[in-house]
């Protein structure tokens, strides 16, 4: 079973975040430059909400004539579901299904450790079935088989 910390600790836990005050067009800039599709937004070291490529784009649809000087904390989505490093990627995936979500926290306690995309899961899924069928076909066919 992949656990988060896994996941982790294959890319790292760096978090790319801003605060609640920087503006729209900051953080959109800082997505593009780190090929990010969402951005953790602290306040005092503590995530206060999440702003993604959707939150932007739904505003966009909504209001069409949005002002990039405004603070991201106005478009940011406030209701963060997070998970733990002892989550397992079928919770994961699970809680992206079920609250259509992309991205999540990890949090150890209060401490904001990393974030997951449904990039990270369905990457790590693969390669796990990947591992999988590579074994079961070795168990069949022997270790030989198809060399």
């Amino acid at each position: 079973m992949i656990l988060v910390s896994m996941i982790l600790k294959a890319k790292g836990n760096q978090v790319v975040n801003v605060m609640p005050d920087a503006t729209v067009a900051e953080a959109l800039q800082l997505m593009a430059e780190k090929n990010i599709g969402a951005i953790m937004v602290m306040d005092k070291g503590k995530p206060v909400g999440i702003f993604s490529e959707r939150d932007f784009v739904r505003e966009v649809s909504r209001d069409q004539c949005i002002t990039l000087k405004m603070p991201v904390e106005t478009y940011m989505t406030k209701d963060l579901y997070c998970v733990t490093p002892s989550s397992n990627i079928d919770e994961c995936m699970a809680l992206m299904t079920n609250k259509h979500i992309r991205h999540l926290p990890v949090m150890e306690g209060e401490e904001l450790v990393g974030i997951i995309s449904i990039g990270d899961i369905v990457k790590n899924m693969i390669e796990d079935k990947d591992l999988l069928i590579d074994n079961l076909q070795s168990y069949i066919f022997g270790a030989s088989f198809g060399r």
